[in-house]
């Protein structure tokens, strides 16, 4: 069964989840994965304020937990 992330999901919850997407952020240019907003931000959230496309982040995250 194929993961899904999508939009909505807390970034929190998908570095929990995945660790592995940590990296994924760090190259998009979201740096602040322990920061506070983490862990109530959603993914669409955290891309808004890094001016960051969120269907280029939801792509790579979902390639990642696919592999």
């Amino acid at each position: 069964m194929k993961k899904i992330i999508t939009k909505n999901t807390l970034i929190i919850d998908v570095v929990k989840k995945h660790p592995e997407t940590a990296e994924v952020f760090f190259e998009i240019g979201m740096h602040c994965l322990g920061c506070p907003m983490s862990s109530s931000e959603t993914i669409e959230e955290g891309a808004k304020a890094h001016g960051i496309k969120i269907e280029k982040l939801l792509d790579k995250i979902n390639k990642k937990i696919n592999k």
